[in-house]
């Protein structure tokens, strides 16, 4: 039977929309993960729902213990793992509140620890294909699933990853466009790679709060400015998350 594993983002991590909800704590090789696991279903669906940084939102993006978060999911025997995150847009046709079904990656992390790999066995060196990051299965679920609901959604897009915690200056933001990345967040590259080789299908779908910081015509963004996004638009994403995690 499946487990499906939920990572929850910035303000996308609401443990009530599980039924019969139980917290487990899950030690891993690779220390504590951010939050106990929140096991319950949805749908009749077994779930593990996990707080990226922390229930109280207390882990900073650069200190969120990536390598213990996936860890932890596998280790319950999680089988696939849907991740929501808050972005910044980088395009104007990607709107506060739509949602994005991220398709790719760029990696600019500059210090996060984004392998399982400290050292190869002789002569058999690991490198993992990343061509195509995510499960197509899923995304085209969640896909399927944001067209039946009417969402406001793009069935693609490019998400850079940045370190965190500071938002990106003006020239940043721009050299991300020029790059071809469409949406910027702290997290979800550093989760897609590690995912890959714990060999655990994964999927994202995003929720763009603000315009990062290249519109001269929009105010930088500010994490009130996001939260106020996040408290109109989350019950979307809950929505979404009920319809497709039955169908895996």
């Amino acid at each position: 039977m499946a487990l499906i594993g939920i990572i929850g983002g910035s303000g996308l991590d609401n443990p009530d929309i599980l039924s019969e909800s139980r917290d487990e704590k899950q030690w891993t090789p690779y220390g504590w993960p951010s939050s106990p696991l929140k096991r319950g279903t949805i749908g009749g669906a077994e779930v593990a729902l996990l707080a990226r940084h922390g229930r109280e939102h207390t882990i900073p993006p650069s200190q969120v213990n990536f390598r213990a978060n996936i860890a932890a999911l596998k280790a319950a025997g999680c089988t696939h793992i849907i991740a929501t995150t808050a972005v910044g847009s980088l395009r104007e046709e990607i709107g506060r509140g739509d949602l994005v079904i991220i398709d790719q990656f760029i990696d600019f992390t500059k210090q996060r620890k984004m392998t399982y790999h400290e050292s190869f066995e002789p002569h058999k060196p690991v490198h993992m294909a990343m061509a195509d990051p995510y499960d197509s299965r899923l995304r085209e679920l969640l896909i399927g699933e944001c067209k039946s609901l009417g969402c406001r959604f793009h069935d693609r897009g490019t998400v850079i990853t940045i370190e965190g915690p500071r938002f990106s200056t003006r020239a940043e933001s721009r050299m991300f466009r020029a790059w071809g990345a469409d949406i910027i967040n702290m997290s979800v590259a550093t989760e897609t790679a590690l995912a890959g080789e714990a060999g655990i299908p994964y999927a994202a779908v995003a929720m763009s709060t603000d315009y990062d910081s290249w519109k001269n015509d929009e105010e930088p963004v500010t994490w009130e400015a996001i939260a106020k996004v996040f408290a109109e638009n989350a019950a979307r994403v809950t929505a979404l998350l009920a319809r497709v995690i039955p169908k895996i």
